[in-house]
């Protein structure tokens, strides 16, 4: 008797057949999330906390996109903002959470974990993972400090995880663009990498131009006021790397709709 395909599997689609380069947005909102998706989005990350790269949202917020988009909704598994070297309570969250995002609804489950030599954590990882099944599982931006990208890469691809995210570990994905190129032609479409960090409608066209990438993350934000009428404006609600309390920034329609034109046009 044959085993079934696996249901996380990815298909290995080449020539014409390949599909349309797919946008992902990572949002904080629902506004955002439908923003998202009336802009075009193939995808959702969803998440707490963008300022701090992103965080695991709460159940609130989950429940509520997902009765207000679509498309799919990938939710974010982070315990906290800062590395990516958790103890066991932070782990034991992490399982947790992961087990709450799939009863409410998500899509697939976001995480990354690192050794403290700034390698792959294949045992918490792979715990993760189990955790995560039947949904497909992405490794997010951890894996821009880990040591060996290459060796790395190799790991998450043994472990089972469908993607990557990088900025092909420099700033942006613009500047990290030769290394994400070296990841792809690696990992033979047995992964697939996303690109992210820093992509907007002024440097996608070259970044896709110049790679093979096939799906590409951003968060297409604007700023726009608060419709605070009463200002205190001695007070801030955060530490001094917060954004000004009075500015509010969402997925804005409009970018997301260039960035897709511009992926477009670039097939």
């Amino acid at each position: 008797q044959t085993k079934s395909a696996l249901p996380w599997k990815i298909p290995r689609v080449t020539g014409s057949m390949a599909p349309a380069i797919q946008m992902e947005v990572c949002v904080d909102s629902v506004e955002s999330a439908m923003n998202a998706e009336r802009g075009g989005a193939s995808r959702i990350e969803l998440c707490s906390s963008l300022i701090e790269g992103g965080i695991t949202p709460s159940i609130g917020l989950l429940q509520l996109v997902k009765q207000s988009v679509q498309v799919p909704v990938f939710a974010m598994v982070r315990p906290r903002g800062g590395d990516f070297l958790y103890n066991d309570s932070e782990i034991e969250v992490m399982k947790r959470d992961i087990r709450m995002v799939k009863a409410n609804g998500a899509d697939g489950i976001v995480f990354g974990v690192l050794t403290d030599d700034g390698g792959v954590n294949a045992q918490v990882c792979m715990d993760l993972i189990a955790e995560s099944r039947p949904l497909s599982v992405t490794f997010h931006r951890a894996f821009d400090m880990v040591h060996n990208p290459c060796a790395s890469l190799e790991c998450l691809i043994s472990l089972g995880f469908e993607r990557v995210l990088t900025s092909g570990c420099d700033s942006t994905a613009l500047e990290g663009l030769p290394t994400i190129k070296r990841l792809i032609e690696q990992a033979k479409q047995r992964i697939i990498v996303v690109a992210g960090g820093g992509i907007t409608e002024r440097n996608l066209q070259r970044i896709l131009e110049n790679s093979c990438i096939r799906e590409f993350h951003c968060s297409a934000r604007s700023s726009r006021e608060s419709l605070m009428k009463f200002r205190n404006v001695s007070v801030s609600m955060g530490a001094s790397m917060a954004p000004a309390e009075y500015i509010v920034k969402v997925a804005d329609i409009n970018k997301v709709r260039m960035l897709i034109a511009i992926a477009k046009d670039v097939v």
